[in-house]
Order: structure tokens, then C-alpha cells, then sequence
């Protein structure tokens, strides 16, 4: 066999697999029904570069939407999802450390992770957190998410 061709056969498994590794840190995300709101493009390139030790943001799949932590069981963040109406559920403000204050609704998900979802903002932000994470630290790092979170809408609050 030619010296080329045998170099050629060696060289395209390597490419390969450095194609496949690019796409290991990707992290798929669904895209929310109103990610093509142009504020949503400003709210996630103005998202954290991490959220606190050993959170650092990941590249997604989807539009509007950002990542932080570990792949197999990443917070994940998308922008345009459906704006929450009146609701019995938990909503809290957070306030931001030297920035704006940011009403979230807060639901527990039956696999002991949580969603945060803005109260009162246009378009709506959505926050999942999950078990993994929650199991091992504080979801205090909402804060960090304001003066991004703050670019939105805010059309109510809550009460």
C-alpha cells in the first residue's frame, strides 16, 4: 500500500474523533417558544461566565438558551418560554447584589431538581436546576443572574 494512503487511513479515525470530542461539551437544550425575541439574544450574552465554583457555562444546542456545570447534569437557562400568569405557586423576589431585583416563581420537580421562572418579566426567563446540582449546593447563584435577567420586561411583580 502507497505511504499516502496508508497515512490517509490512519489520520481520518483520528479526525473523527476530535470532531466528536468538539461536540462532548455541547449541551442539548429545547428551544423556548419565543427564544427569536432579540431580547433574549441580549439576555444570554449577558449571562455569567460561571455561577460559582465548578459551574462554568457550557455551550447548548438551542437558541436563547446557555448552561453551566457539569454536561451529564447542567443548569440550564432558556429565554422565551411562556410568560407565567397568576399563580398559587411560590414567588419570590431575589435581590441582586449592587443590581435589580427579580421576582421568580419556584416549583420543586419531581426529580428533586427545581425550576425558577421570572414573574412578571417580558419575554419570561426560565432557570432548571437539577437534582444533581441542588443535592450539593446552595441555589443562591439566582443572584448572579439579575442584571442579565434585568434586560427583560418587567410588567408585574409579585405581591
Amino acid at each position: 500500500m502507497p505511504r499516502i494512503r496508508r497515512r490517509l487511513l490512519l489520520i481520518a479515525p483520528v479526525a473523527g474523533l476530535a470532531a466528536l470530542s468538539g461536540c462532548a461539551s455541547v449541551v442539548p437544550a429545547e428551544v423556548a417558544p419565543d427564544a427569536t425575541d432579540p431580547v433574549c439574544a441580549r439576555v444570554v450574552l449577558a449571562m455569567p461566565d460561571s455561577l460559582g465554583d465548578g459551574l462554568p457555562q457550557r455551550d447548548t444546542n438551542a437558541q436563547a438558551t446557555t448552561a453551566w456545570g457539569d454536561t451529564a447534569a447542567p443548569v440550564v437557562l432558556r429565554c422565551g418560554v411562556e410568560p407565567l400568569g397568576p399563580t398559587t405557586e411560590r414567588c419570590q423576589t431575589v435581590e441582586t447584589p449592587g443590581g435589580p431585583s427579580i421576582d421568580w416563581v419556584i416549583v420543586e420537580d419531581g426529580d428533586g431538581g427545581w425550576t425558577f421562572t421570572t414573574y412578571g418579566r417580558e419575554p419570561a426567563v426560565e432557570l432548571h436546576v437539577p437534582a444533581e446540582v441542588a443535592d450539593e449546593r446552595s441555589t443562591a447563584f439566582v443572584d448572579q443572574l439579575g442584571p442579565a435577567v434585568a434586560l427583560t420586561e418587567a410588567v408585574r411583580s409579585c405581591v
